[in-house]
Protein backbone atom coordinates (compact mmCIF):
# COMPACT_ATOMS: atom_id res chain seq x y z
CA UNK A 1 0.00 0.00 0.00
CA UNK A 2 1.45 3.34 -1.07
CA UNK A 3 1.45 6.05 1.57
CA UNK A 4 2.07 9.72 0.84
CA UNK A 5 3.09 12.04 3.66
CA UNK A 6 3.17 15.78 3.07
CA UNK A 7 4.88 18.32 5.31
CA UNK A 8 6.28 21.83 5.36
CA UNK A 9 3.13 23.91 5.43
CA UNK A 10 2.52 26.78 7.79
CA UNK A 11 1.46 30.39 8.20
CA UNK A 12 3.38 32.94 6.15
CA UNK A 13 2.91 36.55 5.16
CA UNK A 14 2.21 37.51 1.59
CA UNK A 15 5.46 37.61 -0.37
CA UNK A 16 7.02 34.91 1.76
CA UNK A 17 8.22 31.42 0.87
CA UNK A 18 7.63 27.85 1.93
CA UNK A 19 9.05 24.52 0.84
CA UNK A 20 6.76 21.51 0.92
CA UNK A 21 7.95 17.91 1.00
CA UNK A 22 6.20 14.68 0.09
CA UNK A 23 7.65 11.32 1.04
CA UNK A 24 6.28 8.25 -0.69
CA UNK A 25 6.48 4.83 0.91
CA UNK A 26 5.52 1.59 -0.77
CA UNK A 27 6.44 2.93 -4.20
CA UNK A 28 9.19 4.89 -5.86
CA UNK A 29 8.68 8.40 -7.14
CA UNK A 30 11.15 7.79 -9.96
CA UNK A 31 8.65 5.37 -11.53
CA UNK A 32 5.80 7.87 -11.82
CA UNK A 33 4.91 11.33 -12.86
CA UNK A 34 4.32 13.20 -9.59
CA UNK A 35 2.29 16.27 -8.80
CA UNK A 36 1.27 18.77 -6.17
CA UNK A 37 -2.39 19.59 -5.74
CA UNK A 38 -4.22 22.08 -3.55
CA UNK A 39 -7.73 22.42 -2.25
CA UNK A 40 -9.04 25.69 -0.89
CA UNK A 41 -12.22 25.78 1.25
CA UNK A 42 -15.30 25.28 -0.90
CA UNK A 43 -13.25 24.60 -4.03
CA UNK A 44 -12.30 21.54 -6.02
CA UNK A 45 -8.86 20.02 -5.59
CA UNK A 46 -6.66 21.17 -8.44
CA UNK A 47 -3.27 20.16 -9.81
CA UNK A 48 -0.84 23.08 -9.60
CA UNK A 49 2.50 21.50 -10.52
CA UNK A 50 3.68 18.22 -12.01
CA UNK A 51 6.99 16.61 -12.86
CA UNK A 52 7.38 13.77 -15.31
CA UNK A 53 9.71 10.82 -14.88
CA UNK A 54 11.92 12.60 -17.42
CA UNK A 55 12.09 15.70 -15.23
CA UNK A 56 9.87 17.79 -17.47
CA UNK A 57 7.66 20.09 -15.42
CA UNK A 58 4.36 21.85 -15.97
CA UNK A 59 2.49 24.38 -13.85
CA UNK A 60 -0.91 25.93 -13.52
CA UNK A 61 -0.95 29.48 -14.80
CA UNK A 62 -1.78 30.75 -11.32
CA UNK A 63 1.57 29.56 -9.91
CA UNK A 64 3.85 29.71 -12.94
CA UNK A 65 7.03 31.63 -12.21
CA UNK A 66 6.49 31.40 -8.43
CA UNK A 67 6.39 27.65 -7.67
CA UNK A 68 9.00 25.04 -8.53
CA UNK A 69 8.48 21.30 -8.32
CA UNK A 70 11.44 18.95 -7.99
CA UNK A 71 12.17 15.37 -7.01
CA UNK A 72 14.93 13.52 -5.20
CA UNK A 73 14.68 9.92 -6.33
CA UNK A 74 17.27 8.76 -3.80
CA UNK A 75 15.09 10.07 -0.97
CA UNK A 76 11.83 9.09 -2.65
CA UNK A 77 10.69 12.64 -2.09
CA UNK A 78 9.00 15.33 -4.13
CA UNK A 79 9.30 19.01 -3.24
CA UNK A 80 7.37 22.17 -3.97
CA UNK A 81 9.24 25.43 -3.51
CA UNK A 82 6.71 28.24 -3.22
CA UNK A 83 7.90 31.83 -3.52
CA UNK A 84 6.09 35.17 -3.65
CA UNK A 85 3.12 33.63 -1.91
CA UNK A 86 -0.27 35.27 -2.18
CA UNK A 87 -3.36 35.00 0.03
CA UNK A 88 -5.10 33.11 -2.80
CA UNK A 89 -2.48 30.35 -2.41
CA UNK A 90 -4.07 29.48 0.95
CA UNK A 91 -5.15 25.83 0.77
CA UNK A 92 -4.37 22.31 1.89
CA UNK A 93 -1.61 20.96 -0.35
CA UNK A 94 -1.38 17.31 -1.36
CA UNK A 95 0.93 15.24 -3.52
CA UNK A 96 0.07 12.26 -5.67
CA UNK A 97 0.92 10.58 -8.94
CA UNK A 98 -1.48 12.23 -11.40
CA UNK A 99 -3.51 10.10 -13.77
CA UNK A 100 -2.84 12.84 -16.31
CA UNK A 101 -0.29 15.50 -15.44
CA UNK A 102 -1.97 17.99 -17.77
CA UNK A 103 -5.42 17.58 -16.26
CA UNK A 104 -6.21 20.34 -13.75
CA UNK A 105 -8.93 18.41 -11.94
CA UNK A 106 -7.80 14.87 -12.60
CA UNK A 107 -7.27 12.34 -9.88
CA UNK A 108 -4.24 10.54 -8.57
CA UNK A 109 -3.14 6.95 -8.64
CA UNK A 110 -2.79 6.56 -4.89
CA UNK A 111 -4.83 7.15 -1.73
CA UNK A 112 -4.66 10.77 -0.67
CA UNK A 113 -2.54 11.69 2.31
CA UNK A 114 -3.48 14.15 5.04
CA UNK A 115 -2.05 17.09 3.17
CA UNK A 116 -0.31 20.10 4.66
CA UNK A 117 -2.02 23.41 5.35
CA UNK A 118 -0.61 26.56 3.81
CA UNK A 119 -2.03 29.84 5.02
CA UNK A 120 -0.90 33.14 3.52
CA UNK A 121 -1.86 36.29 5.37
CA UNK A 122 -2.22 39.64 3.65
Amino acid sequence: QVQLVESGGGLVQAGGSLRLSCVASGSTVRSHDMGWYRQAPGKQRELVAAIATTGTTNYADSVKGRFTISRDNAKNTVYLQMNSLKPEDTAVYYCNAPLNRYSKYGGGHYPWGQGTQVTVSS
